[in-house]
């Protein structure tokens, strides 16, 4: 258990500074805008890379609960690829597109806004939980990391969910 311990304290860092450096980075990349047409339209395809990544969650905790670890191993770094893939093409969108804004009245409008802000601090706070699940996983410290799994999993299924939500709802002011 010790050397787990310090085997997880090595990447502590690492851990708090690309919870910090990632949402700065794309806060920062929001200001830049580049002159380019893309050859797709990407909210669509990351909408669904979302919705990929809450089934690949769904079906890692279904393969742990099945005791079938290393599929559950597979399945979870899959995930990570398409949270990346899914920020890489976020940016990418709001760097050469302007924000589209929802046209929704009412009721809608408030739930829109309320989903919409729930899923981006979220997106935040989801950081360092799946580093730090990530991290549990890889130097052997399982009793910790189904600790913390307990947690990151929830909230990066509703994170992954309320994505294709606020795709959903805000896709017919295209």
């Amino acid at each position: 258990m010790a050397n787990t311990t310090i085997n997880t304290k090595k990447y502590n860092k690492w851990i708090v500074i690309l919870s910090i450096v990632i949402p700065l980075v794309v806060a920062a990349l929001f200001g830049v805008k580049l002159d380019i047409e893309l050859p797709v339209f990407l909210p669509p395809i990351y909408a669904t890379i979302n919705a990929i990544t809450a089934l690949v969650l769904v079906l890692g905790f279904l393969a742990i609960t099945n005791g079938k670890r290393l599929l559950h191993e597979r399945l979870m770094k899959f995930a990570i690829i398409l949270s990346v893939c899914f920020l890489v093409m976020y940016v990418l969108y709001h760097m050469t597109s302007d924000s589209t804004k929802y046209g929704g009245e009412g009721a809608m409008k408030y739930l829109y806004f309320a989903i919409l802000i729930t899923h981006i601090l979220m997106s935040i706070i989801i950081i360092p939980f799946v580093l730090i699940t990530y991290v549990r996983a890889i130097t052997n410290d399982f009793e910790r990391h189904k600790k913390i799994a307990r947690i990151t999993f929830p909230l990066w299924l509703f994170v992954a969910i309320s994505g294709v939500v606020v795709y959903i709802m805000i896709s017919p002011y295209y």
